[in-house]
C-alpha cells in the first residue's frame, strides 16, 4: 500500500499492489471512465452518474467531501506489478458518521464506551448519496471476479495497515456484496422503497395497477397540489441555468437547514455538476405567481433516475409529494427509464406507487470483540428486515390481480 509517492505495498502473490489516493484527481478522467457502470452509452453495464468523475471530484473540488468536512479522500487503486490500473474503490477517511444514511453511531458509542477508538474509519461510499452502485469498480476488459476479490483484500489490508477499526461498504450493488462476504466482511440489510415501470405508456397505465380506492386517492393528492396556481417544469441540460441553481439552492438550504442543521452541499457543488453533467440532471421545479417556489434533484442513469434533494420557499399540501414522487414517475415513464430510487426511508412513499426493496452493506471490524457484537447485531437486524420487507410488500397500492 502506498499513500501519495510513498512505495507501493504488495497484496496476495505480489502479481498486484494496492495504492491509496487522496482524491479522485489522482485519476485522470479517461482512468475513471475506462470502469464498468461509470460513463454515459456503456450499454453492457449500464450507466450510474452518482459514480462518474464529474459528481466525485465535484464533491471534492467544491470543498464538500474533504478533510476539512470529515471526508479525507482515500481512494484505492489496484493495479498489476507493471502498473496497469484494474480497478478502484472510492473510498474516504471518516472522523465521523455524518452523511451516510447507513447508521453506526450506536457501534461507535459501545466501542469507545469499551475503552476503543472508533473513529477514523474508511467509509467505501458516495458522499451524502443512499443510492446503490458499484463500490467496487473493474477496469473494463478486466477479470470481474478476480479484480473484485482484489479490490475487497486491498480494503481489509489499508483498513489493517492505517490501524483504523473498520470499513463500510455501503449501498453496494449485489456482486460487490457477495465479493465482500466472501473475503469476511459483515453483511447489513436495509430498506428503501422504489419504482418499477413494467413498461408503462403513460401515467394512467400505471394507475390502473393500483387498487380503485388508492387510484382515486393518488388522482385527488395530484390535483390538490397544483391547486393553488402551481406550475411544474423539468429542467434538463441547457435549461440548468445560474439562476435556476440559484433558486433550487435556495430550496435545499431552507429545507436542509431546518432538517438536518448544516446542509452538507455548497452552492459551488450545483454549479460544477451544472458544468459537467448537465444531460444526467432533472431539476423538477414547482411555479407560483412567475417565480419557483419548490424543487427536487434527480440524477439520470442508463436504466433508472435517482432522486436526491428536495426543498422549497412555501408550503403547499402534497406538493412535496407531487414533485419528488409522482413527478419522478411521470418522467421515467416518459424516458422509458426502468427504476425510480426516491432515496432513504420514506414508508409514505408506499402509497405512492413505490415497492419495499432490500438495500445491502459491508463492514470489516478490526476487533475481534466489536465484530462479534456487530455480527450478532446484524443477525437479528436482517431477519427484522426481512419481515418488515414482506409485511410492507403485503400493504403495496396495487390490485391484487395485478401482483399475482
Amino acid at each position: 500500500m502506498d499513500q501519495g509517492d510513498e512505495d507501493d505495498g504488495r497484496v496476495a502473490n505480489a502479481d498486484y499492489a494496492i495504492r491509496v489516493a487522496a482524491g479522485i484527481g489522482a485519476f485522470t478522467c479517461e482512468e475513471w471512465n475506462g470502469f464498468a457502470g461509470t460513463t454515459r452509452g456503456d450499454q453492457e453495464n449500464g450507466y450510474n452518474p452518482l459514480v462518474s468523475f464529474a459528481f466525485l471530484s465535484a464533491l471534492e473540488d467544491s470543498g464538500c467531501a474533504v478533510r476539512r468536512t470529515g471526508w479525507q479522500g482515500h481512494h484505492l487503486r489496484l493495479e498489476t506489478a507493471q502498473g496497469r490500473l484494474l480497478g478502484a474503490v472510492p473510498c474516504y477517511l471518516k472522523s465521523h458518521s455524518q452523511g451516510e444514511y447507513v447508521f453506526d453511531h450506536g457501534w461507535s458509542d459501545a466501542f469507545e464506551r469499551a475503552g476503543g477508538r472508533y473513529y477514523p474509519k474508511l467509509q467505501c461510499s458516495v458522499p451524502f448519496t443512499p443510492v446503490t452502485g458499484p463500490r467496487l469498480l473493474v477496469s473494463k476488459g478486466e477479470n470481474e471476479g478476480a479484480v473484485r476479490a482484489g479490490l475487497a483484500e486491498g480494503l481489509k489490508l489499508v483498513t489493517d495497515k492505517l490501524g483504523v477499526s473498520s470499513a463500510h461498504v455501503t449501498f453496494a450493488n449485489e456482486p460487490d456484496v457477495a465479493t465482500l462476504e466472501a473475503a469476511g466482511f459483515l453483511h447489513r440489510t436495509d430498506q428503501q422503497f422504489h419504482f418499477f415501470n413494467e413498461g408503462f405508456s403513460s401515467y394512467d397505465d400505471f394507475l390502473a395497477t393500483l387498487a380503485s380506492r388508492k387510484r382515486k386517492a393518488m388522482k385527488k393528492e395530484r390535483r390538490e397540489a397544483l391547486a393553488d396556481g402551481i406550475s411544474i417544469d423539468w429542467l434538463t441540460g441547457k435549461d440548468l441555468t445560474e439562476s435556476a441553481w440559484d433558486d433550487f439552492f435556495a430550496f435545499y438550504m431552507d429545507t436542509g437547514g431546518r432538517k438536518w442543521g448544516r446542509p452538507y452541499l455548497n452552492r459551488q457543488f450545483f454549479s460544477l455538476i451544472g458544468e459537467r453533467m448537465a444531460d444526467d440532471i432533472l431539476l423538477v421545479m414547482a411555479k407560483r405567481n412567475g417565480r419557483y417556489i419548490a424543487g427536487a434533484i434527480n440524477f439520470i442513469g442508463s436504466d433508472a433516475l435517482y432522486g436526491r434533494n428536495w426543498g422549497c420557499v412555501e408550503d403547499h399540501p402534497f406538493l412535496h409529494f407531487e414533485v419528488c414522487y409522482h413527478q419522478a414517475i411521470d418522467f421515467a415513464i416518459e424516458r422509458k427509464l426502468k427504476v425510480v430510487e426516491a432515496g432513504a426511508q420514506g414508508e409514505h412513499k408506499l402509497a405512492r406507487g413505490y415497492r419495499p426493496v432490500t438495500m445491502h452493506s459491508a463492514h470489516y471490524i478490526s476487533h475481534p470483540g466489536l465484530r462479534n457484537a456487530v455480527a450478532d447485531y446484524l443477525r437479528r437486524e436482517r431477519r427484522e428486515v426481512e419481515r418488515m420487507g414482506e409485511y410492507l410488500e403485503e400493504h403495496t397500492p396495487f390490485r391484487k390481480d395485478v401482483q399475482e
